[in-house]
């Protein structure tokens, strides 16, 4: 689809676009390819839908119960859909869990025998994420039970300093503080809180998204750091001074969230708005188009994160929705200019021909690679999930109530 939405405001047509593309696309990949007949997902396939290994990454499992779910919930109820979702459900319940108890396992065996223990605790986000999703769309109180649980853990190891939180695979250097874990915990405690009705967990949520504001985002650059010292101050560059648009991106559709619900935030909404549009200018390769991965907040060569000047899928997914959103928030055209770009950027270099899902890793010139860039796998979330969110935010720009 060719855009110029900032010329048209056709919305409608290109939430029918997307929707197709979803529903007709990359949905049957995910479920042609690997829905395991013995239990969760396989997500160590290429992109051809071929089978690399069945380890199952507990961080896909749950994030894969999250889109069927919340797609039983909010898109159409597919009996399809539903039960996928609580297939992985069922084996991530009985087979996703640390040595200890508490915590996520890592990575686990076909038969479901921990392969890795607990290593990160972003695993732990994914499971709460998932489990409130599908305990909504199945009526399980079971899996409320663990979401509580999972958030009840997640809430003590988060009072630890950031170097001592299980963190996998994005160590955290000596004496510092990480955007990462304020960025998703925010969102997934939220939505715990509203799905479980917990003040508790919603007083964390809005205590961490202030944390992005208060301690992350530096006003005197006007970016969000990916890296602080644990005292709040500047932590030592390059690591400190790395900038990773897509993360930024990402938190800010979770903020504007967070605030819309929470009320009483316009000022936040109206910042966040800003600084989506802010790091999508930051992160554009203006060679050769695309999002890079990071950058240096101060223009530096050397950049304090891995692969920084590659061009993942997933930024420019977060991107297309972020953008989106913000416009709904903020009816500026400037913000459907760069959507525009993101837009036909994407289609242009990530669609699989005769497949359905994307590619996810392209080098600065848009060539794919093989080297892995943080988990081996092939994951069923940021693309299928952003999407929905385009879908939801296009049919209330089209005046259609989210549809």
């Amino acid at each position: 689809m060719e855009m110029n939405l900032a010329e048209t405001k056709d919305f409608a047509s290109l939430r029918d676009f997307l929707r197709r593309h979803l529903l007709e696309n990359v949905m049957p990949f995910w479920t042609r390819h690997a829905l395991d007949p013995a239990g969760g997902i396989n997500t160590c396939i290429r992109d051809d839908g071929t089978l690399v290994s069945r380890d199952k990454w507990m961080w896909s499992q749950w994030r894969a119960v999250w889109v069927f779910s919340k797609f039983y919930s909010d898109l159409e109820p597919r009996r399809e859909w539903l039960s996928a979702a609580e297939g992985i459900y069922r084996f991530a319940r009985d087979h996703g869990w640390g040595s200890k108890g508490k915590g996520c396992a890592l990575v686990v065996s076909a038969d479901g025998q921990v392969l890795r223990d607990h290593e990160s605790l972003y695993v732990d986000a994914f499971a709460i994420y998932g489990l409130c999703a599908y305990a909504r769309a199945a009526g399980s109180e079971e899996a409320a039970d663990l979401a509580r649980r999972s958030a009840d853990y997640a809430l003590d190891v988060l009072q630890r300093p950031h170097d001592r939180i299980p963190h996998w695979p994005y160590p955290v250097p000596p004496g510092a503080r990480v955007h990462g874990l304020p960025m998703i915990f925010s969102l997934v405690l939220w939505e715990a809180g509203q799905f479980l009705d917990e003040d508790r967990y919603r007083q964390a949520a809005l205590e961490l998204s202030d944390e992005v504001f208060q301690r992350f985002y530096r006003p005197d650059r006007d970016l969000v750091l990916e890296r602080i010292a644990a005292d709040g101050g500047e932590y030592p560059p390059p690591l400190g001074t790395a900038v990773v648009p897509g993360h930024v991106v990402e938190d800010m559709w979770f903020q504007i969230h967070v605030a819309r619900e929470a009320g009483g935030l316009d000022d936040r909404i109206t910042e966040a708005a800003q600084l989506t549009v802010r790091h999508v200018e930051l992160g554009w390769d203006d060679v050769f188009g695309g999002l890079l991965l990071a950058v240096d907040a101060d223009g530096h060569d050397e950049v304090g994160w891995e692969f920084a000047d590659t061009k993942l899928w997933w930024p420019h997914t977060e991107a297309l929705y972020a953008l989106l959103l913000a416009y709904e928030q903020d009816p500026r055209d400037e913000f459907l200019h760069w959507y525009d770009k993101v837009h036909e950027y994407s289609f242009a270099h990530y669609p699989v021909a005769g497949h359905g899902e994307w590619a996810q890793k392209l080098d600065r010139r848009g060539r794919p690679f093989q080297q892995t860039v943080a988990l081996p796998v092939k994951d069923p979330f940021h693309l299928p999930r952003a999407l929905f969110h385009c879908i939801k935010v296009l049919g209330r720009l089209a005046g259609g109530g989210g549809e």
